[in-house]
């Protein structure tokens, strides 16, 4: 039986802190454990019957936890507004907002509500409105942004003048585009909050490979059932081999919460599948700066969002 590497969590008590896709996994353990560290936790969910699953069973096992759902569907423009609109209206400044969510391989090539591929518009343009909406209150908390992306981001380029992947769309390509676009926009978002003074620290995890929902049946998404890949995943954790969902939350709450974790670092498991979360050297596609900037331009534009 695998055992889940430990870390501690420095005390949250006072703080708000937004995490998205926490309604189950990876995203379910990173909000249980900034509970148990005393921080109020935002669970913004597609689906408010498993988001309210979820934030029971974390009052289950932190009893003092203070958690709530909230609407959000981040394949909807609209829906990251309105979500906005309500954290915005509220006015409590955010102290930590964790970028977690996200999908990969549809088992068809699917769109947006505004027809951008289903990954790019979820995993990083959903992500990039978001953030950029909740600004004033990231700026008011001098807010920590970590974002989730996956070793799919170790190889793979963007290619801007198709983003939303009109063309010669491959599945896989787009997953890997999506998860360099996340590692990208992480880093010009600290880049750009340094420059203009906003407080704001901007850093990128990722969790390794562990059997998460990412490839198990999502009715919703056309897949019915979960394919020979996620049982050999699942298979592979048990013995040890690949990491848990614990421990790959881990890389993510490390990046969030670390005394000596700062803007414009990578954490992740130290074996790349799986370990103890520490600090990465940058992944080839994430040092390209050009396109890091490109991308914020292309991002705002077809979003509508600026800062």
């Amino acid at each position: 039986m695998p055992t889940t590497p430990h870390l501690d969590i420095p005390d949250r008590t006072g703080t708000l802190a937004v995490v998205t896709g926490a309604s189950d996994g990876i995203g379910a353990v990173i909000a249980r454990r900034l509970a148990a560290a005393g921080a109020e936790v935002v669970m913004p969910v597609r689906s408010a019957e498993k988001g309210e699953r979820a934030a029971v069973r974390i009052r289950a096992a932190v009893p003092r936890a203070i958690v709530r759902t909230a609407s959000l569907d981040l394949s909807r423009l609209d829906s990251v507004a309105a979500f906005v609109a309500e954290m915005n209206d509220d006015g409590r400044p955010i102290h930590l907002l964790v970028n977690n969510a996200g999908v990969m391989r549809p088992p068809t090539r699917q769109e947006t509500t505004e027809g951008f591929e289903l990954q790019v518009g979820t995993n990083h343009l959903g992500h990039f409105a978001l953030t950029m909406g909740l600004l004033p209150l990231l700026r008011a908390g001098r807010a920590r942004v970590t974002h989730q992306t996956s070793v799919a981001a170790r190889t793979g380029s963007l290619d801007l003048d198709d983003f939303a992947q009109q063309r010669q769309y491959d599945v896989m390509r787009a997953y890997s585009a999506s998860k360099i676009a996340v590692g990208l926009f992480a880093r010009e978002l600290d880049v750009r909050s340094r420059a203009a003074g906003w407080g704001i620290s901007s850093n990128l995890a990722h969790p390794g490979v562990s059997p998460t929902n990412l490839l198990a049946a999502q009715p919703g998404m056309g897949r019915e059932r979960a394919g020979g890949e996620r049982r050999i995943i699942g298979l592979l954790s048990r013995i040890g081999v690949l990491g848990t969902v614990e421990s790959a939350a881990l890389p993510a709450l490390l990046a969030a919460t670390g005394p000596d974790a700062h803007g414009d670092e990578f954490y992740g498991p130290r074996r790349t599948v799986a370990g103890a979360a520490a600090r990465q050297p940058w992944w080839a596609p994430l040092t390209d700066t050009a396109t890091a900037r490109a991308l914020w331009d292309v991002s705002s534009e077809l979003t509508g969002v600026r800062a």
